[in-house]
């Protein structure tokens, strides 16, 4: 909110979308909310999978647009799979680095399947998310110690010093190549800021010029439907099947914990703790809505 506020991201933005060939458009967001830009790129991308068979959609000019799993979700309800990048304001050193210069941006992808439940993965470069930090903050818990380092270089339990450090790569260098690899799709390609310049959503001091690459891809380009589904049915039984290590109780396949916990929360809501119903109710107030209430 401190960011349109400030006027540093358009909240009535609209985006536009250029085709360049038959598979492939362009996204400016024009400094608008991502989730909308990122919603109007994959639902070109679905569009132009749905003839061609595959479709290709860079967007320049955003900003964060919070999981990219939601994205992912998108294609799947169109019965397509899904690539989705994105880069962000840096938290990561690269392998060896000591300074904030990549983003914990999520890789994120996803395939339907038949009765079993859909592949989705939705995976930041990093150790654990960067909104896991910053959620602890808000709830005033500590984080797992393996996470990030303060802004001194030691590792820290607290999520404050952690935001003044750097969140740390998952398996070294993979990590580190991999955020430079979103880097590439998503800054680089896209003509939007990139290498350690993209504004944090938090900062209101400047645009994010966030970029983002979506691609979809229908599933019967080489075999029939419902033998892909079929395939992704015996696979999805095959992992979560698997023989158990000592002290596993269940498999999971990639997405699936979440989706559990999504059909929990319909059922039952979403807990939130009296510091984040507080945060919105000042907001809400502040703009002259109705305030939540505890339940």
């Amino acid at each position: 909110m401190a960011r349109i506020r400030q006027g540093v991201l358009d909240a009535a933005a609209t985006p536009t979308v250029q085709q360049i060939t038959p598979v492939v458009a362009s996204v400016d967001a024009h400094n608008g909310f991502g989730f909308v830009a990122a919603h109007a790129g994959m639902q070109r991308a679905v569009a132009m999978a749905q003839t061609f068979g595959i479709g290709l959609v860079s967007v320049k000019h955003s900003n964060h647009f919070g999981m990219a799993a939601w994205i992912v979700q998108q294609a799947l309800d169109a019965g397509m799979l899904s690539l989705v990048f994105t880069n962000s304001s840096p938290a990561l050193p690269v392998f060896g680095g000591a300074e904030k210069l990549m983003g914990v941006s999520p890789l994120a992808c996803g395939a339907p399947a038949g009765a079993a439940p859909p592949f989705i993965l939705d995976m930041a470069p990093s150790v654990a998310a960067r909104g896991k930090i910053y959620k602890a903050l808000r709830r005033g818990e500590d984080i797992p110690g393996d996470w990030a380092l303060d802004g001194e270089g030691r590792p820290t339990t607290d999520p404050a010093r952690a935001l003044e450090g750097v969140m740390l790569p998952m398996g070294g260098p993979k990590g580190s190549a991999l955020a430079i690899m979103m880097d590439v799709f998503s800054g680089v390609l896209s003509g939007s800021a990139f290498a350690g310049h993209v504004t944090g959503p938090y900062d209101p001091s400047r645009p994010a010029d966030v970029g983002h690459f979506l691609v979809a891809i229908k599933p019967d380009l080489f075999m029939g439907l419902e033998e892909f589904k079929g395939r992704m049915d015996y696979l999805y039984q095959r992992v979560v099947g698997s023989e158990k290590m000592a002290g596993v109780e269940r498999i999971y396949y990639p997405g699936e914990i979440e989706q559990i916990t999504q059909a929990e929360r319909l059922a039952k809501g979403i807990p939130f703790t009296e510091a984040e119903i507080e945060a919105l109710n000042k907001e809400a107030e502040r703009v002259g809505v109705d305030k939540l209430a505890f339940t």
